[in-house]
């Protein structure tokens, strides 16, 4: 996504999330887009029957119909494959952070949209978890280099600033992002349903949000 694609009036603190936005990826030959598409396709259906963890690399290749030299060409290893996945379903939850309907997108006041993209977000962990425990658990400390998560932060913080005048908004935006992380929700998902989890979650937001420093 970029700014040419976002609809609507921009706040500063959209510009400043658009600034966190990767290019859109450099223009693919028909048969290298294709072969992308085949291997993309390929892994989501392994994925979803198998689970992440059990497919290889070679099984993805296989099902592709392509080399397994050309799978680690394009995606370097199972992270980077699965980062790929991930990388459609993040672009439009940005996109409804910077320029949707209120109060995920811009119009409503700040505590709110910190609620709101905590439930938003909590609904995108559920639905990929085992996609992103493995994106987030590829090398030590992967979770926070990964440009996403530094795009969830910017976004809590500048709202927390607005909402909370005077608390240390960067350190509580990691802090709320913390029990969203892929290696925490599984574990918490194995003693309890996921609309307890949610429910606790948006708790724990408002509580942030709902009361002054």
């Amino acid at each position: 996504m970029n700014a040419s694609e976002t609809t609507g009036p921009q706040s500063g603190s959209s510009r400043q999330l658009l600034h966190l936005l990767r290019e859109e990826p450099p223009k693919e030959r028909a048969d290298a887009a294709r072969n992308r598409q085949k291997v993309l396709a390929a892994a989501a259906k392994l994925f979803r029957e198998e689970g992440v963890e059990a497919v290889s690399m070679d099984a993805i290749a296989a099902e592709a119909g392509v080399g397994k030299g050309t799978l680690f060409r394009r995606f370097g290893d199972k992270s980077g494959l699965v980062a790929a996945l991930l990388d459609d379903q993040e672009r439009l939850l940005q996109g409804r952070i910077i320029s949707g309907p209120p109060p995920l997108g811009p119009g409503a006041p700040a505590a709110e949209r910190v609620v709101a993209f905590v439930d938003a977000y909590a609904a995108y962990l559920f639905e990929n978890l085992d996609l992103l425990r493995v994106s987030e658990t590829a090398s030590p400390g992967a979770r926070y280099r990964i440009g996403a998560y530094r795009f969830w932060h910017l976004h809590l913080a500048i709202l927390l600033a607005e909402a909370r005048p005077g608390c240390d908004a960067d350190l509580v935006a990691h802090t709320l992002l913390a029990p969203l992380g892929a290696e925490h929700a599984t574990a918490v998902l194995h003693e309890h349903e996921a609309e307890r989890v949610g429910a606790a979650l948006r708790d724990l937001a408002n509580a942030l949000v709902g009361s002054r420093p």
